[in-house]
Parts: C-alpha cells; sequence; structure tokens
C-alpha cells in the first residue's frame, strides 16, 4: 500500500508540475500575441497622430471650395481634386461593382465548378497582385488612345479594373457563407433559383459584399499612377468628365515632391482628408448595411 501510495503521489505531482507549466506557457503566450498584435498597430496610430500634426493646421473649409495655389504661392485649396476624387470612385464604382457581384453569383450559384468558374477565379486572383501602373497603363491604352484625351472616364476605367477582383472574390466569399439550409428551405417552399439568390441570399451575405466594395473604394481612392496615366490634373474645376481631372492622389504626389513649405503642407492636409473620406465612407456602409439580429 504504501508503496502505491507513494506512485499515486508521484504521478500527482508529476500531473500538477505539467499543469503548472502548460499554464505557464498559455500566460507566456497570451502575452506575447497581445504584445504583437499591439506592436502591429504601432504604424496606424504613428500615421493618424502625423496626419494630424501636420494636416490639421491648414484644415479649413477654404481649402474645399479653393483651387490648388501656383508653385511658391500660398492660400488656395483642393476642392477641385475631392470632387474628381469622389466622382472617379464613383465612376469606377459603378463599373465594378455590377460585373463584380454579378459575376460572383453566377461562379457560386449558377456553375461553381465549371471551366469558366475556375478562370474566373483564377484570373480575378491573379488582378489582385498586378501592380496598379499596369492597369493605368491598360486604361490609358484603352481609353486615352481611343478618345485622344486624358479625362475622368479614363480615370474610372483604371480604377474600375482595381476595384474589380477586389469585389469579385469578396463577393463570392460572401455567398458561399450563406448556409445552405436557406437556398433548401427556399426551394422546399417552391421558390425558383432567381428568388432565392435575389431574396434569401443576397440579403444574408449583403453585408459581406458591402464590406469588400469598402475595401475596394479604400485601395482605389488613394491610387496615384493609374490616374496620373488617365485623368492627369487639372489646376480649374473639371467642367466634364471628358476632360483632365483633378484628384487628391495626384495632388499629394504632386505637393510632396516640390520644395515649396505651403505645397507641402497642403499635402498633409489632402492626406488627412483622404484618410477622412475613406474612414467615413467605411463607417457608413458598416452601420448601413451590417445585419440586424
Amino acid at each position: 500500500m504504501d508503496r502505491f501510495a507513494q506512485s499515486a503521489e508521484f504521478f500527482t505531482q508529476a500531473e500538477s508540475s505539467k499543469a503548472k507549466m502548460r499554464a505557464f506557457t498559455n500566460r507566456v503566450l497570451s502575452s506575447v500575441c497581445i504584445i504583437i498584435s499591439l506592436l502591429t498597430m504601432v504604424p496606424l496610430f504613428s500615421i493618424v497622430y502625423l496626419l494630424l500634426e501636420k494636416g490639421l493646421p491648414l484644415l479649413r473649409p477654404a481649402v474645399f471650395t479653393g483651387l490648388p495655389p501656383a508653385a511658391g504661392m500660398s492660400g488656395g485649396g483642393f476642392g477641385n481634386a475631392v470632387l474628381g476624387t469622389l466622382v472617379m470612385v464613383g465612376l469606377g464604382l459603378v463599373i465594378a461593382a455590377p460585373l463584380g457581384i454579378l459575376s460572383a453569383i453566377y461562379i457560386n450559384e449558377y456553375s461553381p465548378a465549371s471551366l469558366l468558374s475556375r478562370a474566373v477565379r483564377f484570373v480575378a486572383k491573379l488582378l489582385t497582385g498586378i501592380p496598379s501602373i499596369i492597369c493605368g497603363v491598360f486604361a490609358f491604352a484603352a481609353v486615352v488612345l481611343a478618345t485622344g484625351k486624358f479625362s475622368a472616364y479614363a480615370g474610372g476605367v483604371a480604377l474600375a479594373v482595381l476595384m474589380l477582383p477586389t469585389i469579385l472574390l469578396t463577393a463570392e466569399q460572401a455567398l458561399m457563407g450563406v448556409q445552405s439550409a436557406f437556398r433548401e428551405a427556399s426551394y422546399g417552399l417552391g421558390a425558383t433559383k432567381f428568388q432565392t439568390i435575389t431574396r434569401i441570399v443576397l440579403p444574408d451575405a449583403l453585408s459581406a459584399i458591402m464590406t469588400g466594395i469598402m475595401l475596394a473604394v479604400a485601395r482605389a481612392a488613394g491610387e496615384t499612377a493609374p490616374l496620373i496615366f488617365t485623368a492627369l490634373f487639372s489646376q480649374f474645376w473639371a467642367k466634364s468628365l471628358q476632360e483632365p481631372t483633378a484628384s487628391l492622389s495626384v495632388l499629394i504626389y504632386n505637393f510632396s515632391t516640390v520644395p515649396f513649405p505651403h505645397q507641402v503642407e497642403m499635402a498633409w492636409t489632402a492626406s488627412l482628408v483622404l484618410v477622412f473620406l475613406v474612414t467615413i465612407a467605411n463607417i457608413t456602409a458598416q452601420l448601413a448595411f451590417s445585419k440586424k439580429y
């Protein structure tokens, strides 16, 4: 009995030691994960701090109504660049969102295993890794050379090419996330495939689809190279969509490279406004399309 009691006590101590080691390891790894998570936020907070520090001094209502100042001059604003950015991103979204969502519906709901669907997925994944300047060159060849002029239309096409793969792939994942039981219940009640998609699948996946759209918008809003190739830039208000158009990203690029302090400060302010616009768009979309359960 003494030997049995000693063995039992030994095993108990061994299990207790293992439990303490597991608890210690869990605490260490949890601390490491927390530290790494905080470190990943350092660049974000650093960027926000720099934008607020350097961009706030010139942030006033006049910058949204004025035009970019000439080299070495003070005052002015970038109202035309804000409007141009909104117009070209809107044009790109109007082109890319229907194509991306409809393509996602086809490859996920109608023919998920076909050769065409596999080809579309493959090409979309390739497009996500293509440098944005290549999209600008494509739009330059397809629109600018065809029409003979730089324009907001060409800029919208370039941004649409950038946004399309992101919208398509995220929309497909959103549709895949809808439970099969919802579809089966709809078919059991006599609904057609079209009715099931429009009344059951899409409403359930809408929140995730909008998240993908906002990711695409955020990427497109900050692109510079495609707009240099297509929309160029303008110091004035664009009177139509068929002429060179200013954008915040190109203005930031132009002003950040000149040796004039006022223009450099205005580039910081434009950067702050661009981040603010993207953030507001994301928050609005999340609040408007979040699921209400």
